[in-house]
């Protein structure tokens, strides 16, 4: 139902935008994430966005270089990356909160429980 995309390679300094599109399901109203695992660690908030779009955290990886946004005519979120350094290297995960229209407010945005849906990944890489 999800599906992650916009994954690659880069050099460090560089910028990528993933996209998180839905199907079979609305997610218009339910806050959404971007969390990553890289190899050998433990999976690691990115970010989050209120349903209503008008709400954002980040996680402290992701603070001034990383933004989140969402699109509702395309059910869609995405993840703008710039200053990218190879410590961001891993595959990235969106993910859907469990009750529509809240946010956070179970486990908090940057606890892996808050959220019921889960995607596909796609990988990043960032080049030295």
């Amino acid at each position: 139902q999800l599906q992650a995309s916009g994954g690659g390679v880069v050099q460090t300094g560089g910028s990528l935008r993933l996209s998180c599109t839905a199907s079979g399901r609305n997610f218009n109203n339910y806050a959404m994430a971007w969390f990553r695992q890289a190899p050998g660690k433990e999976r690691e908030f990115v970010a989050a966005i209120s349903w209503s779009g008008s709400r954002q955290n980040y996680g402290n990886s992701a603070k001034g270089r990383f933004s989140i946004s969402r699109d509702k005519s395309k059910n869609s979120v995405y993840l703008d990356m710039r200053s990218l350094k190879p410590d961001d290297t891993a595959v990235y995960y969106c993910a859907g909160e469990k009750s529509p229209s809240s946010y956070c407010s179970g486990y908090g945005c940057s606890d892996s429980r808050e959220y019921e849906y889960w995607g596909q990944e796609t990988q990043v890489t960032v080049s030295s």
